[in-house]
């Protein structure tokens, strides 16, 4: 690729010239009658053919360069096909989470303004009978039987037999595709993503995890799933429900890894925790998987050292930093996180996310609300001071769509290009490692001062009976009355909570940090985000605590 064209589809045309019979997508297709997984897939070459099928459709359906299209299509061949069809004739994808819930998601449709909706027959149906929403869609395109509404079908647009198509001739700077957020702390927002981005992301992913010519992915989350074809690796789509990684059957997860070898896994800290745990226990190793990429929360030291058991002794588990707005950003190597960071992690230093990847340039500024027009020199602070990690790079996108007071809060100019305030607090360390604190909008801000998520939490979650905290503010800033929240191990959940909680207090009692927290709670289940169930909602469990603390008569 030149500097006057860049598309990403082009990495999937050359990986079919380089292999062209090497599988590029493998998804489980159903059962025989020996009651064994059968799998269909598509080649490189047949990808890429299928592609251009499709773009050729799509192209005398209306779908051209610019155009914004809703794609809704369950993880399978057609999303891969329809994706890059999509990318050569310079359409732009405008991709939701179904998982954020449909009053969330039909928000985030009408934000996108589409031209075009591509989906199964159920988001046609959400389409139809809620028909505000989408007042923008002149080209409806049913994915199978079309039911109740016109437009066309995926059959009928695919146009055989096959004829490369002329891939639209984009530039860096076009834009490529508009990703939704999950909104997991604030209103979901369409990152504009642009080809030279996705181009940057591919050579920035190949090289950080030195990723070779033989590898097949399983990836668990759908939209990881699309670089595949661009790295050259194989993708095998898992049999599970991608909204619920937490809830995932671990026996299919490694029934895929095994069936097709799997060298390289993406997946939640959700996810590796419920199958790390099922494989330990019944001594199951996975001697074919070289390398683990875990990412959407901080994994916890406990989890990592349980997944690492039941690999071969060189494979790598990482956990790379990033969020839709730029990735990769950070990185670090389990071996490091057991043999160093962990300790201190425990002690309330935070969670070590590594060192900067190669080409992104990583500043701590101070901490602040408001909006950042201009870098300047003078708002970053000093190593060992808590502050928000700003990032400069190609792997960062230019702003949101049609959300300029959004971008007036997280973006701001530096230079000839722009650097993105990632809403997430950390300090650096001597050896140029960034230690997460939690996010900038759930510090506790208390007369005597702020209070980090991350650092207090690691304090309590030492009791054995205790699976997860999370610390909230009660009350308006700066006078907020600090409260961890507390959700127990199912083993812990006959104790006497009187009992839990003097012990509790007495932990935080020892530790500088948590001297000043004198009100615990006990949550059933806290709320998560949906995309990785790692993510706590703690602006949802403030409100809960607080009614709490009312009920008590305890503010």
């Amino acid at each position: 690729m030149n500097d006057d064209f860049v598309n990403v589809s082009m990495y999937l045309r050359d990986n079919a010239e380089k292999f062209p019979f090497r599988r590029a997508v493998v998804y489980s297709a159903g059962r025989d009658a020996a009651g064994r997984t059968t799998y269909a897939h598509l080649t490189f070459q047949q990808l890429d053919r299928e592609s251009d099928c499709l773009a050729h459709g799509l192209h005398e359906a209306g779908i051209v360069q610019g155009t914004r299209t809703i794609l809704m299509v369950r993880p399978g061949l057609e999303l891969f096909a329809l994706t890059f069809a999509l990318f050569k004739v310079g359409a732009v994808p405008v991709m939701v989470d179904p998982g954020m819930g449909i009053r969330r998601m039909l928000a985030c449709f009408a934000e996108g303004n589409p031209e075009a909706f591509i989906g199964v027959p159920p988001a046609h149906a959400l389409r139809v009978l809620r028909p505000g929403f989408f007042k923008s869609v002149k080209i409806p395109i049913t994915i199978g039987k079309r039911w109740f509404w016109g437009g066309l079908t995926l059959a009928q647009i695919r146009k055989t037999p096959w004829t490369p198509f002329p891939v639209a001739r984009t530039r860096k700077e076009d834009t490529a595709a508009i990703l939704f957020t999950t909104g997991s702390t604030g209103p979901a927002k369409g990152a504009i993503y642009t080809h030279g981005i996705f181009d940057a992301q591919v050579k920035s992913i190949r090289r950080l995890f030195d990723i070779g010519p033989d590898e097949i992915d399983l990836p668990t989350f759908p939209l990881f799933s699309l670089f595949d074809p661009a790295l050259g690796m194989t993708a095998v789509i898992p049999d599970m429900d991608p909204t619920r990684p937490a809830q995932v059957n671990a026996e299919k997860i490694i029934q895929a890894i095994e069936d097709h070898g799997v060298t390289n896994m993406f997946a939640s800290p959700a996810l590796l925790s419920r199958v790390g745990a099922y494989a330990k226990s019944r001594g199951i190793q996975l001697p074919s998987v070289r390398r683990v990429v875990s990412a959407g929360a901080p994994a916890s030291p406990d989890n990592i050292e349980q997944f690492s058991e039941i690999l071969v002794e060189n494979a790598e588990i990482f956990t790379p930093y990033g969020a839709t707005e730029a990735m990769p950003v950070l990185s670090i190597e389990c071996r490091e996180i057991l043999s160093e960071t962990a300790e201190l992690t425990r002690q309330g230093f935070g969670a070590c996310v590594g060192r900067p990847v190669e080409g992104v340039d990583v500043r701590m500024i101070e901490i602040t609300d408001d909006p950042i027009a201009e870098w300047s020199d003078d708002l970053e602070i000093g190593e060992g001071e808590i502050g928000e990690i700003t990032v400069k790079g190609d792997v960062v996108t230019p702003g949101y769509f049609q959300r300029p007071e959004a971008d007036a809060l997280a973006k701001m100019t530096d230079g000839d290009g722009i650097r993105h305030r990632m809403g997430d607090l950390g300090w650096q360390d001597k050896k140029g490692r960034i230690w997460f604190c939690g996010r900038k909008s759930h510090r506790v801000i208390t007369e005597t001062g702020p209070l980090f998520t991350i650092p207090c939490e690691a304090i309590f979650n030492q009791h054995s009976g205790v699976l997860r905290s999370a610390l909230v503010g009660v009350g308006e800033k700066p006078r907020q009355e600090p409260v961890i929240c507390i959700e127990l191990k199912p083993e812990a959940l006959g104790l006497s909570r009187n009992q839990l909680t003097r012990e509790l207090l007495e932990l935080g009692r020892q530790n500088i940090l948590t001297q000043s927290i004198d009100a615990i709670l006990f949550h059933k289940a806290f709320p998560v985000d949906i995309r990785h169930n790692s993510k706590i909602f703690r602006e949802k469990l403030a409100v809960w605590a607080a009614k709490q603390l009312k009920k008590k008569g305890l503010s």
